[in-house]
């Protein structure tokens, strides 16, 4: 932990100025500065960037900071934090430096080092963690619960962490099976022109989950498991008249299901089986006047124990920054259209059917 080691009172120069204390904040001789400050300074300037009005200046291994009492008490706080970060042997980039800031602006519970040291599964020295308080909670729920919902935009790393949590389970012994499925919304008559097997037309709707499969497993391993049964990719309409016993199922594109689809679905879980289901209702490819299962499922199950409804939004995308800016410039356009609200109900409260 850091603490400020002396308050001095500054030298105002040009037009009448606040005064503000010096505040010093002396770094553990144990950590190089440089893994708190960055590669050419790249963290100090994010710092500065995201307090304007603190002056930060290093000097040796001291951190001198002037401005407003309760920006530098964060700064001071934000400091606190990534030495806890850097102490659990994560090193530190932009990206965990920002995420740090925002969750110690919004006053969780939890601290930065809990969200960002939290390890889910790890493959060839790579580490797949959560980024954000949500996406913390999320995986957080899934442990706790038989069936979770993930709701989010694009990029928020619902499918994703799922995988992560679903070959966590795997290599614990937790379950016996993975089993991923996705609805082929067009697998009715444009499919069958494509050339090939059933197979072939099929794939590209499940390439994702095999990517991210590759993420986090051998690649050489994964013919054998699937070979096995260990492992299963599949589209949704090879789930009917299934029950799924010591399996983790993960429902991905969920939006795409009809409601029928969504029962169908959910009534699948066995004994010793985990549900996950993922989807952004705010990109539904359903034709037109079809309702997505993933909006009418969130009032049928609402209240009922060991259901959970995890929800992420653009502030948990952890893809090029620009995608969570697209993200909130569409949900703006979505609330400004004339009897749309931007969460799929109208303007009454009333849902409304999807546009094709």
């Amino acid at each position: 932990m850091v603490a400020p080691m002396s308050e001095h009172p500054t030298e105002a120069s040009g037009p009448p100025q606040p005064m503000h204390p010096l505040h010093i904040v002396e770094i553990p001789s144990s950590v190089p500065m440089v893994t708190l400050l960055g590669p050419r300074d790249e963290l100090l300037r994010t710092l500065e960037r995201a307090f304007p009005d603190v002056q930060i200046h290093v000097r040796g291994n001291e951190f001198r900071m002037t401005g407003p009492s309760a920006d530098v008490a964060l700064v001071e706080r934000t400091i606190d934090a990534l030495l806890e970060v850097l102490a659990a042997g994560q090193a530190l980039n932009r990206d965990a430096v920002e995420r740090s800031i925002a969750m110690l602006r919004a006053q969780t519970s939890e601290r930065p080092a809990d969200v960002l040291t939290l390890n889910i599964v790890s493959n060839r020295g790579r580490t797949i963690r959560p980024k954000t308080l949500n996406q913390k909670r999320y995986v957080d729920a899934i442990d706790a619960h038989t069936i979770v919902f993930g709701i989010g935009p694009a990029g928020t790393g619902k499918t994703y962490l799922a995988m992560a949590k679903a070959v966590a389970a795997l290599q614990a012994k937790q379950v016996n099976r993975i089993i991923l499925t996705r609805p082929a919304v067009e697998a009715g008559e444009r499919l069958g022109f494509l050339p090939g097997t059933l197979n072939d037309k099929i794939d590209p709707y499940l390439r994702p989950l095999y990517d991210a499969l590759h993420d986090m497993i051998d690649p050489e391993s994964i013919p054998r498991l699937m070979a096995a049964g260990t492992i299963e990719v599949a589209p949704l309409a090879y789930m009917r008249g299934r029950t799924l016993n010591d399996a983790f199922i993960i429902l991905d594109e969920a939006q795409n299901t009809s409601t029928e689809q969504m029962k169908m679905f959910l009534t699948r879980l066995g004994f010793g089986s985990k549900i996950v289901v993922t989807g952004d209702v705010t990109q539904v490819d359903l034709p037109g006047g079809t309702q997505s299962g993933l909006r009418v499922v969130q009032d049928i199950l609402h209240g009922i124990g060991d259901v959970h409804f995890a929800y992420l939004t653009s502030a948990d995308v952890v893809r090029h920054r620009l995608v969570g800016d697209i993200v909130d410039a569409y949900g703006r356009w979505d609330a400004a259209q004339p009897g749309r609200t931007g969460s799929g109900r109208t303007a009454g409260g009333r849902r409304r059917p999807q546009r094709d």
